[in-house]
């Protein structure tokens, strides 16, 4: 941020960066507000020359920034590449609630009415992931429905369960006990083997 003209914008936090960080860059706020103000989805080049960052570690820097920001649901990047606010594009961040007969609900970080997740949109989720939706309109009951963008965090990291394996096939799974946790988890073909080992000590 070093080079900003005198015309330019001044990030209000810049002295807080120049403290945190030996190559200072812009703060997530001032990212925010200058893409907010533009209105449009920037690509990484694009936002680079907004704040004039040509050096290799203030650009290295602000992709690790960029990426830390869409990780936790402030920024969207397209297809196209482009980083856009999360709010600016009908995106909602929040915490997963299954349901037993294979639906589920979006609790937004920021309260408010919870997002109907229908089962196709489940496929890829569990039951106290994080993630990013796309507020799609409402269903035939009134909900707000929501859509799969991005899953931001990964919760389920043990399960307990059934494991299943049919006689001569090197292919096996696991039935959750929970039944919020309505996936089967596949066991990898190297893995059965091990396992079945186990079950004949067991």
């Amino acid at each position: 941020m070093s080079r900003q003209k005198n015309s330019s914008p001044v990030d209000p936090f810049i002295e807080r960066e120049t403290q945190k960080y030996k190559h200072p860059i812009p703060s997530r706020e001032f990212i925010m507000q200058q893409l907010a103000e533009v209105s449009k989805p920037m690509t990484f080049a694009r936002i680079a020359k907004l704040f004039e960052l040509t050096d290799k570690p203030e650009l290295e820097a602000l992709r690790r920034r960029l990426k830390a920001m869409e990780r936790d649901g402030q920024l969207v990047r397209n297809r196209r590449k482009g980083y856009g606010l999360a709010k600016k594009m009908d995106l909602v961040r929040g915490r997963v609630i299954g349901h037993p007969d294979g639906y589920g609900f979006l609790v937004p970080d920021e309260g408010g009415e919870d997002l109907f997740l229908s089962e196709r949109e489940m496929r890829t989720i569990t039951h106290g992931d994080r993630a990013l939706v796309n507020i799609i309109g409402i269903d035939y009951r009134g909900r707000r429905e929501g859509a799969l963008v991005e899953v931001l965090e990964r919760n389920t990291h043990e399960v307990v369960g059934r494991f299943c394996h049919k006689k001569g096939q090197n292919v096996a799974f696991v039935e959750p006990d929970n039944a919020r946790l309505r996936h089967n988890i596949l066991i990898e073909g190297r893995k059965t083997g091990a396992m079945l080992e186990m079950d004949k000590l067991c």
